[in-house]
């Protein structure tokens, strides 16, 4: 193997072949090299090759992979791989872990962060040693340099599996209910802001694909995150992510920066891929002013997810308070979707919640729309709010949300399909409709939040609480 790859690589020089590039060469120079390696092999110089092609793909995985990680990232069982050392390789499949039979040596873990970094445009240093990249098959790369971690640099690599491109493709693997996807879908052609909430793996990101694709193609689309991980099916997207500073400090360019510089690109949607620090108050600005938008945030449930979007831009000082912060969250976010993972590893909707917009003593006030029953999504009892955006694209909100809801399989039709209303009827759709589930989120007790928020939307409450703390 050690002779036959030396080969290979001394093919690629003399050629001047890129091998993460132009596999079909490598893989034509493995062919070679075994080809005349078995020619040698009948003079008894060397041993024969057992399985040529076998050899040619390992071949090519050396020189053109990632070596022994490639046969993970070619199988797409395989959700995620992970170095702790270089003796222990784990991958998760369906949700599970397991430690692989693949042993390296610290030689071929530093040669393949180098190999993956290349690509990139990001470095890893003792002055930078931490590094997000995203490989060339979409994949993305997460490393921790020894030094930091105990003994060994730690690898991450996600892999970028599409499983949905569509809400009917949820529907389909069982994530969520047709009638779910129905509202959903509603929701984004009515342009409602979206906030979509889980745990690591959730299936977060997916989600926020799928919402992504169901806005109308004569709108555009501006999406910002760390790493580059939105696969949108949209005619008209553009796609920013952050960059690291420069071996001299300057050029870093952060989420903030992004989502700021996104409201001058005439954006009729922007998407924020996840929010994890200041950059939320710039979301929540543009949110507040018309801007329709949606998010991912990492909470375990709709109510953190709303608590958390309090909190996170008071991280950029500016004399921001909680007091501005409430109200402003109670009147951006319209609809908050939470994802999770159940004990057989599937990931499920667990619930979807409406905001009312109303601020009633440190509470941001929210409706359950369907809630996670018994294995099941079950329709509950409320309403989105901003029904007058319903009516003015002649969507039968009500209709919708009053059939029943199937099944979470997929057995019924997986479509989501959009009840259209005479437009006669909207000032009907423009009523308030059922209020008698609504469930509140708490913010600090401390904080003197104005009864009514901006952006009000009507209705009355019982309220029972999570206080933030």
């Amino acid at each position: 193997m050690e002779a036959l790859d030396v080969d290979v690589r001394a093919e690629v020089r003399r050629r001047g072949v890129d091998p993460l590039t132009d596999v079909d060469s490598i893989r034509r120079f493995a062919r070679s090299a075994v080809r005349a390696h078995d020619q040698l092999s009948l003079s008894g110089v060397v041993r024969p090759v057992e399985d040529a092609e076998l050899m040619v793909e390992e071949l090519v995985a050396r020189v053109a992979g990632f070596g022994p990680l490639q046969r993970y990232l070619d199988d797409p069982a395989v959700e995620e791989i992970w170095i702790n050392q270089p003796q222990r390789v784990f991958i998760a499949r369906a949700g599970k872990h397991e430690l692989t039979t693949t042993i390296l040596d610290a030689v071929e873990v530093r040669d393949l962060v180098e190999r993956m970094l290349k690509t990139s445009g990001r470095r890893l240093d003792l002055s930078t040693p931490f590094v997000d990249a995203m490989l060339p098959s979409g994949h993305r790369l997460h490393v921790v340099l020894d030094g930091i971690t105990r003994g060994f640099s730690a690898v991450n690599i996600r892999k970028f599996v599409v499983r949905a491109k569509r809400l009917r493709d949820l529907v389909e693997l069982g994530t969520i209910t047709p009638q779910a996807a129905a509202f959903l879908d509603a929701c984004v052609v009515a342009g409602l802001n979206i906030l979509v909430a889980g745990g690591t793996q959730a299936g977060k990101t997916t989600m926020l694909n799928t919402l992504g694709s169901a806005v109308p193609g004569g709108e555009r689309i501006v999406s910002a995150e760390e790493v580059f991980e939105l696969k949108f099916d949209h005619p008209d997207w553009v796609a920013m992510q952050t960059r690291q500073a420069g071996l001299e400090g300057t050029g870093e360019i952060k989420l903030r920066h992004l989502v700021k510089e996104s409201l001058r690109m005439r954006p009729s949607r922007m998407v924020v891929g996840e929010v994890r620090a200041e950059e939320c108050l710039d979301l929540l600005l543009a949110l507040n002013s018309g801007l329709p938008g949606m998010a991912t945030v990492h909470a375990n449930s709709a109510r953190e997810a709303l608590v958390k979007l309090c909190t996170l831009p008071l991280l950029a000082g500016e004399n921001i308070s909680a007091r501005f912060v409430v109200p402003t969250v109670a009147s951006s976010v319209d609809i908050v979707v939470h994802l999770g993972v159940d004990v057989n590893g599937e990931r499920r909707v667990r619930e979807i919640v409406a905001v009312t917009g109303r601020v009633e003593a440190d509470v941001i006030e929210t409706e359950p729309i369907f809630v996670r029953s018994g294995g099941q999504l079950a329709r509950a009892q409320g309403m989105p709010p901003r029904l007058e955006r319903f009516a003015a694209h002649r969507i039968d909100i009500h209709g919708l949300l009053a059939q029943h809801s199937g099944t979470t399989n997929g057995a019924s039709d997986p479509t989501p399909r959009r009840f259209r209303t005479d437009p006669t009827q909207a000032d009907a759709l423009g009523s308030d409709g059922d209020r008698n589930s609504r469930r509140t989120a708490h913010v600090p007790p401390s904080v003197d939040t104005p009864g009514n928020s901006n952006g009000q939307r009507p209705g009355g409450a019982e309220t029972s609480g999570l206080r933030k703390g």
